[in-house]
């Protein structure tokens, strides 16, 4: 049977799930700490037990990325992909990707520094919502409702002038109701799908407390999703998905190493076996 490992930097519900499945499935299964792993440029395939194929579940987006790349560096089989990584841990990337591969997408603003954002705010009116283009769980992400607001934010990056600091991602506030939808997708196939509710907040991340509800596949939320996975070069994705009010399915975010716990609770399929079937198969093309 194929040799399944794990890479993680905090074990989560979803890596002890799929641990679990996979040693279920009959496969020889290890949980791999990156933080504890070395790699060098004289390394070699062979000095590891990376087994057939390897699932990145690191929490961190950079230490992932960096070590997906030591991954493809000794030829190891790992998902998702260096490329993939990179496209869906950088909000801007993403974005670019989304509305270059004519993907429904809210309409986003780049500026780089806080005089061109200012005036971008100034010229396109209020709110608009402000997003670090790295990070999760709705961290640092705020609706921009007035210029004494945007002042603030602006002050404080200006004191942490962290290199991402420098970098405005400015998206239009999309008219919704009070929820979005979150699918998940393995290969061409959309497995899973829920909507995130909130009510006191528009954000509707899990994490905060959004309640998962079953979502209905529909065709066209299948197709949207699908082709946003094309877009940014497929694998096992969570594809952050609003209903726009005028334009309707439209995708905001696409997460790299998606957490499913909520998911699971309401899908019909198996989400674990689905990703762990995946990767295998991957692997062994």
């Amino acid at each position: 049977m194929p040799k399944v490992r794990i890479v993680f930097d905090r074990v989560r519900v979803e890596e002890k799930m799929l641990e679990q499945k996979a040693i279920e499935l009959g496969h020889d299964t290890k949980m791999i700490d990156a933080k504890t792993t070395q790699i060098n440029t004289e390394s070699k395939k062979n000095n590891f037990d990376f087994g057939d194929v390897v699932i990145e579940r690191c929490v961190s987006y950079f230490r992932g990325l960096h070590f997906t790349a030591c991954l493809e560096f000794l030829d190891v089989p790992v998902i998702n992909k260096f490329e993939v990584a990179n496209n869906c841990g950088n909000k801007m990337l993403t974005s670019l990707l989304l509305r270059k591969h004519n993907v429904p997408t809210p309409k986003t603003y780049f500026s780089f520094s806080s005089d061109a954002a200012l005036e971008t705010l100034d010229k396109e009116g209020y709110p608009l919502v402000i997003k670090p283009i790295t990070g999760s769980w709705g961290r640092g992400v705020m609706a921009l409702k007035d210029r004494d607001t945007a002042d603030a934010i602006v002050e404080v990056r200006e004191l942490s002038d962290g290199p991402l600091d420098r970098i405005y991602y400015l998206q239009e506030m999309v008219r919704r109701p009070p929820r979005d939808i979150r699918a998940i997708t393995v290969g061409e196939q959309v497995i899973a799908a829920m909507y995130r509710t909130s009510t006191d907040s528009f954000k509707t991340n899990i994490a905060l407390g959004a309640e998962p509800i079953a979502c209905e596949i529909t065709k066209e939320l299948d197709d949207v999703c699908v082709k946003a996975s094309k877009a940014v070069g497929g694998g096992i994705l969570g594809i952050d998905v609003m209903e726009d009010e005028k334009h309707g399915l439209v995708v905001h975010e696409i997460n790299n190493t998606v957490e499913f716990k909520g998911l699971a609770k309401v899908a019909k399929r198996n989400i674990p076996k689905e990703m762990i079937e995946y990767a295998i198969a991957s692997a062994i093309r």
